[in-house]
């Protein structure tokens, strides 16, 4: 059952954003001929006064299709609601649409998880030092540090039972290699000052430790309707941000960050742990997938909507479309491209898969 949430999770996200599209290109009018939930075979299909709509067997996609190259539509050419005879702005309303309520909705799903499912906190102020790293340096040890020492605070800035301290604290370390740091620790009833330097490594500075939370982690829903909203929103802002430094992280150092890029079975994987252990995380990994489909589809490249949106920006510098045989050229090869990437993705997840669950069995043997 758990996959099955985590496969429904991103049928609704695809959902969502195919909706954008739809919602977009209707409310201004223009000619729609189909609407698909899934791709590959047709599961079911209804056929409206103008658009078909269709579930096909597997979700993870999903079109909204135009009838301005069909060449079975009954529609004229020269048709104005037809979408290639719209003006820049609309064309551009409805290429971005699926982007903006994959937005939105991730803003709502956040603002979800805060009212009824709650933000986490930990019963205790502070960063606790689970242990020190195997394979670290022994920059930690050096300074005194020991496994369930208490961090409640570094260079002033006191830390309390908000889940991000922990990032907070990393980010402090991460751009302060080869500087010192003032720590504030708590060991059972001694409180106690520490220097550290972090040590330089290529992701920044690093110590050599690993932190979590100090005390349980507990949730507690947001009542006030205003307060929900701002926290979500502050939510939203963390996850882009975060989303955004992982790209500019995964262009800039792509040799050692490319194996963290996931596919879709990777994702599904993800959701369904989710769903087994904490249902209520579903609502922010909902948010998270959404945010990440918004951005990925943003991109300028060829097959995605940033692709498109490049096109038409092109279309307004020169005051005519690039020719269709450049563009289609374009789009085919982009589409080539990720189309590999996807199947490549899929392979690579599933064969790993299947050896840790060779591995699993052999356990049991």
């Amino acid at each position: 059952m758990s996959v099955l949430a985590a496969i429904a999770v991103l049928a609704v996200l695809i959902l969502v954003h195919e909706l954008g599209h739809f919602i977009a290109a209707r409310s201004q009018g223009i000619h729609v001929n189909r609407f698909s939930l899934g791709f590959g075979p047709v599961l079911w299909k209804y056929q409206g006064t103008e658009t078909e709509y269709a579930i096909r067997a597997f979700p993870l996609g999903g079109f909204v299709g135009f009838p301005d190259d069909d060449p079975d539509s009954d529609i004229p050419p020269n048709d104005p609601n037809l979408l290639r005879n719209r003006p820049i702005l609309d064309r551009a309303i409805v290429i971005s649409a699926g982007v903006i309520a994959n937005l939105i909705f991730a803003y709502l799903l956040l603002v979800g998880q805060v009212s009824f499912v709650g933000v986490g906190h930990a019963t205790q102020p502070g960063v606790l030092i689970q242990h020190l790293a195997p394979d670290a340096s022994p920059v930690a040890a050096n300074a005194g540090i020991k496994p369930g020492d208490v961090i409640v605070a570094a260079n002033q800035r006191e830390f309390g039972t908000s889940l991000q301290e922990i990032d907070a604290f990393r980010d402090l370390i991460k751009t302060s290699a080869g500087k010192p740091v003032q720590l504030e620790i708590t060991r059972g009833d001694q409180k106690l000052s520490l220097t550290v330097v972090p040590e330089a490594k290529s992701k920044g500075g690093t110590i050599g430790i690993e932190l979590s939370p100090n005390g349980k982690v507990e949730r507690r829903p947001i009542s006030k309707p205003v307060e929900a909203l701002s926290v979500g929103a502050t939510e939203f802002q963390r996850i882009v941000l975060m989303t955004f430094k992982g790209f500019g992280q995964l262009i800039t150092n792509f040799g050692e960050t490319a194996g963290q890029v996931a596919g879709p079975i990777k994702i599904v994987e993800i959701g369904a742990n989710i769903a087994q252990n904490d249902t209520g995380s579903l609502f922010f990994f909902a948010a998270l997938i959404s945010i990440n489909l918004a951005i990925i589809n943003i991109l300028p490249l060829p097959a995605l909507d940033g692709g498109q949106l490049a096109f038409l920006l092109i279309e307004g510098l020169r005051g005519k479309p690039l020719p269709s045989r450049i563009q289609e050229g374009v789009m085919q090869t982009g589409l080539v491209l990720l189309l590999g990437l996807g199947i490549f993705l899929i392979v690579k997840e599933t064969t790993q898969l299947t050896i840790q669950l060779e591995w699993v069995q052999k356990l049991f043997q």
